[in-house]
Protein backbone atom coordinates (compact mmCIF):
# COMPACT_ATOMS: atom_id res chain seq x y z
CA UNK A 1 0.00 0.00 0.00
CA UNK A 2 2.70 2.53 0.77
CA UNK A 3 3.94 2.66 -2.68
CA UNK A 4 0.41 3.12 -4.42
CA UNK A 5 0.55 6.11 -2.26
CA UNK A 6 3.96 7.42 -3.23
CA UNK A 7 2.67 6.73 -6.47
CA UNK A 8 -0.31 9.04 -6.70
CA UNK A 9 1.36 11.55 -4.06
CA UNK A 10 4.02 12.35 -6.69
CA UNK A 11 1.11 11.79 -9.67
CA UNK A 12 -0.95 14.94 -7.09
CA UNK A 13 2.15 16.79 -7.29
CA UNK A 14 2.86 17.21 -10.84
CA UNK A 15 -0.28 17.72 -11.74
CA UNK A 16 -0.85 20.80 -9.45
CA UNK A 17 2.46 21.72 -11.04
CA UNK A 18 4.85 21.00 -8.60
CA UNK A 19 8.61 20.85 -8.80
CA UNK A 20 10.21 22.75 -11.84
CA UNK A 21 6.88 23.45 -13.20
CA UNK A 22 5.15 26.87 -13.57
CA UNK A 23 1.59 26.94 -12.05
CA UNK A 24 -1.54 27.64 -14.74
CA UNK A 25 -3.00 30.12 -12.42
CA UNK A 26 0.50 32.04 -12.23
CA UNK A 27 0.38 32.14 -16.28
CA UNK A 28 -2.83 33.50 -16.87
CA UNK A 29 -3.02 35.97 -13.63
CA UNK A 30 -3.03 39.53 -15.14
CA UNK A 31 -3.17 38.44 -18.95
CA UNK A 32 -3.95 41.74 -20.57
CA UNK A 33 -7.32 41.29 -22.30
CA UNK A 34 -6.38 43.51 -24.71
CA UNK A 35 -3.24 40.95 -25.52
CA UNK A 36 -5.20 37.29 -25.27
CA UNK A 37 -5.64 37.16 -28.82
CA UNK A 38 -2.52 38.75 -30.29
CA UNK A 39 0.10 36.70 -31.85
CA UNK A 40 4.15 37.92 -31.60
CA UNK A 41 6.13 37.72 -33.89
CA UNK A 42 6.46 34.22 -35.75
CA UNK A 43 4.80 32.37 -33.37
CA UNK A 44 1.84 30.51 -34.85
CA UNK A 45 -0.61 31.46 -32.07
CA UNK A 46 -2.25 33.47 -29.39
CA UNK A 47 -2.96 32.93 -25.60
CA UNK A 48 -6.77 32.02 -26.10
CA UNK A 49 -5.84 29.56 -28.56
CA UNK A 50 -3.63 27.93 -26.29
CA UNK A 51 -5.86 28.05 -23.40
CA UNK A 52 -8.50 26.38 -25.34
CA UNK A 53 -6.00 23.92 -27.27
CA UNK A 54 -4.95 23.22 -23.32
CA UNK A 55 -8.67 22.97 -21.90
CA UNK A 56 -9.62 20.67 -25.27
CA UNK A 57 -6.86 18.21 -24.27
CA UNK A 58 -7.38 18.25 -21.41
CA UNK A 59 -11.04 17.28 -21.84
CA UNK A 60 -10.32 14.95 -24.37
CA UNK A 61 -7.60 13.09 -21.89
CA UNK A 62 -10.42 13.17 -18.68
CA UNK A 63 -13.31 11.77 -20.38
CA UNK A 64 -10.96 9.28 -21.85
CA UNK A 65 -9.73 8.46 -18.74
CA UNK A 66 -13.13 7.93 -16.96
CA UNK A 67 -15.98 7.42 -19.72
CA UNK A 68 -15.88 3.80 -22.27
CA UNK A 69 -18.13 6.28 -24.60
CA UNK A 70 -15.97 8.89 -25.06
CA UNK A 71 -15.08 10.25 -28.66
CA UNK A 72 -11.95 12.28 -29.60
CA UNK A 73 -11.95 15.50 -31.56
CA UNK A 74 -10.46 14.65 -34.69
CA UNK A 75 -6.51 15.33 -34.62
CA UNK A 76 -5.38 17.67 -35.06
CA UNK A 77 -7.80 20.34 -36.16
CA UNK A 78 -10.51 18.96 -33.29
CA UNK A 79 -7.85 19.87 -31.03
CA UNK A 80 -7.83 23.95 -31.48
CA UNK A 81 -10.60 26.78 -31.29
CA UNK A 82 -11.51 28.38 -34.75
CA UNK A 83 -9.06 30.80 -35.97
CA UNK A 84 -12.30 33.58 -35.99
CA UNK A 85 -12.45 32.88 -32.45
CA UNK A 86 -11.36 36.49 -30.15
CA UNK A 87 -12.82 35.89 -26.95
CA UNK A 88 -14.49 38.23 -24.50
CA UNK A 89 -13.53 38.23 -20.50
CA UNK A 90 -17.03 35.71 -20.03
CA UNK A 91 -15.46 33.29 -22.70
CA UNK A 92 -12.26 33.24 -21.52
CA UNK A 93 -12.90 33.09 -17.41
CA UNK A 94 -15.36 30.12 -18.31
CA UNK A 95 -12.49 28.76 -20.56
CA UNK A 96 -10.09 29.07 -17.04
CA UNK A 97 -12.97 27.52 -14.89
CA UNK A 98 -13.64 24.31 -17.07
CA UNK A 99 -10.06 23.88 -16.93
CA UNK A 100 -9.23 23.93 -13.47
CA UNK A 101 -12.36 21.87 -12.80
CA UNK A 102 -11.09 19.02 -15.06
CA UNK A 103 -7.62 19.47 -13.62
CA UNK A 104 -9.26 18.80 -9.81
CA UNK A 105 -11.11 15.73 -11.54
CA UNK A 106 -8.03 14.35 -12.93
CA UNK A 107 -6.34 15.08 -9.43
CA UNK A 108 -9.47 12.95 -7.95
CA UNK A 109 -9.00 9.77 -9.83
CA UNK A 110 -5.08 9.98 -9.31
CA UNK A 111 -6.36 10.10 -5.61
CA UNK A 112 -8.94 7.67 -5.36
CA UNK A 113 -7.89 4.90 -3.28
CA UNK A 114 -10.42 3.09 -5.23
CA UNK A 115 -9.05 3.70 -8.89
CA UNK A 116 -6.37 1.32 -9.67
CA UNK A 117 -4.22 3.79 -11.00
CA UNK A 118 -2.17 1.17 -12.96
CA UNK A 119 -4.95 -1.62 -14.07
CA UNK A 120 -4.97 -0.75 -17.99
CA UNK A 121 -8.28 1.35 -18.69
CA UNK A 122 -10.87 -1.40 -19.91
CA UNK A 123 -11.83 0.55 -22.71
CA UNK A 124 -8.52 1.82 -23.84
CA UNK A 125 -5.24 -0.33 -25.52
CA UNK A 126 -2.92 -0.25 -22.56
CA UNK A 127 -3.54 3.39 -21.12
CA UNK A 128 -3.61 3.38 -17.57
CA UNK A 129 -5.01 6.76 -15.30
CA UNK A 130 -1.43 7.04 -13.73
CA UNK A 131 -0.24 7.25 -17.78
CA UNK A 132 -3.23 10.06 -17.93
CA UNK A 133 -2.42 11.63 -15.53
CA UNK A 134 1.28 12.00 -16.23
CA UNK A 135 0.23 12.79 -20.46
CA UNK A 136 -1.91 15.71 -19.00
CA UNK A 137 0.63 16.84 -16.64
CA UNK A 138 3.41 16.86 -19.46
CA UNK A 139 0.95 18.90 -21.78
CA UNK A 140 -0.17 21.46 -19.42
CA UNK A 141 3.66 22.29 -18.71
CA UNK A 142 4.22 22.28 -22.41
CA UNK A 143 1.70 24.46 -23.34
CA UNK A 144 2.35 26.42 -19.96
CA UNK A 145 6.11 27.53 -21.01
CA UNK A 146 5.06 28.46 -24.36
CA UNK A 147 2.31 30.57 -22.73
CA UNK A 148 4.88 32.43 -21.00
CA UNK A 149 7.51 32.71 -23.37
CA UNK A 150 4.51 34.00 -25.88
CA UNK A 151 3.85 36.63 -22.46
CA UNK A 152 7.28 37.92 -23.01
CA UNK A 153 7.68 38.64 -26.34
CA UNK A 154 4.09 40.59 -25.77
CA UNK A 155 5.77 42.15 -22.85
CA UNK A 156 3.07 41.66 -20.08
CA UNK A 157 5.16 38.43 -18.19
CA UNK A 158 6.11 40.16 -14.93
CA UNK A 159 9.40 38.83 -14.10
Amino acid sequence: MKRDEEVRKHTLYLLRGGGAHVHFDEVIAGFPVHLRNKEAYDLPYTAWQLLEHMRIAQWDILEFSRNPEHVSPNFPEGYWPPDDGDPDEKAWNNSVQVFRAELRAMQGLAQDPDVDILAPISHGSGQTILREALLMADHNAYHLGQMIVLRRLLGCWPR
